[in-house]
């Protein structure tokens, strides 16, 4: 789900922003800079809006974790979430022992382009939890429907650049059963890892469709609201961790944790 400026997509009475790395690009992502690195080491993490998969490719490759899951609801991303897997894999270099910690971008970008990706071999048992096996993306609304995932539970819940998208579609009763949605699936002592946009950004967002307006115009809940309204739900406190970004992606990104 993420933003761009450039173009939009429409799915299943769902209008969201479309291709958000090309307009915000990273390789090593900014926002995940800001967390503890321990919160995901082995862990079992739900991207959700995951885009082109660069996030949930990071956590996988670089962060530690066990099992990382990207869901987005737009199957032409969750595409090229797949591809963006391979190419991330294409440019990890070599590592001589099991453990080692991989080597992102080893190779250049370029070697990808002209001969293409390398292809990924079979999981074996002892690796099944490394890149990239251990990356995977579906197509899914999540916020309405669950998926088979859901039923072993994260440990952590990622939701970048994702809460404005579901309250303009679906009004405050979706950002409600999102909320709800990620405290029910993570593991006791889990973690919520969000970063709302602001209220002022919903102006702009809502001009792209007469829909989007007039959901806009009932929506009573605002940004500032969620740290209570996830505390009520049973959340901890928010955790500020820092700001990142720039321009109108300068956004804070906070941690709530479900009590263990």
């Amino acid at each position: 789900m993420g933003e761009s400026a450039s173009s939009y997509s429409k799915l299943r009475t769902y209008l969201y922003a479309n291709r958000y790395y090309t307009k915000r690009p990273a390789v090593k992502d900014p926002r995940l800079a800001l967390l503890p690195p321990e919160l995901f080491c082995g862990a079992s993490v739900l991207d959700v809006g995951c885009n082109e998969g660069w996030v949930t490719c990071e956590i996988a490759q670089s962060w530690g974790a066990r099992r990382v899951l990207g869901v987005d609801i737009d199957e032409t991303l969750t595409r090229l979430a797949w591809k963006r897997k391979r190419t991330v894999w294409s440019t990890q270099g070599p590592t001589a022992a099991i453990d080692e910690k991989p080597l992102p971008g080893y190779f250049p970008t370029s070697f990808e382009h002209t001969f293409g990706p390398l292809p990924i071999p079979s999981a074996q048992p002892v690796d099944k939890h490394l890149f990239p096996h251990n990356a995977s993306f579906r197509t899914a609304d999540w916020t309405n429907n669950a998926i088979p995932q859901d039923a072993a539970g994260y440990d952590v819940v990622i939701a970048f650049s994702l809460t404005k998208w579901i309250h303009l579609n679906g009004g405050d009763d979706a950002l409600l059963r999102f909320f709800r949605r990620v405290y029910d699936v993570l593991t006791p002592g889990g973690s919520l890892v969000l970063e709302p946009q602001a209220w002022e950004t919903y102006a702009k967002a809502k001009r792209m469709d007469s829909r989007l307006r007039e959901n806009a115009k009932c929506l009573k809940l605002r940004p500032d609201d969620f740290g209570s309204l996830l505390q009520e739900m049973g959340f901890g406190a928010a955790q500020h961790v820092g700001t990142t970004g720039e321009g109108g992606f300068c956004r804070p990104v906070d941690i709530y944790k479900k009590p263990a």
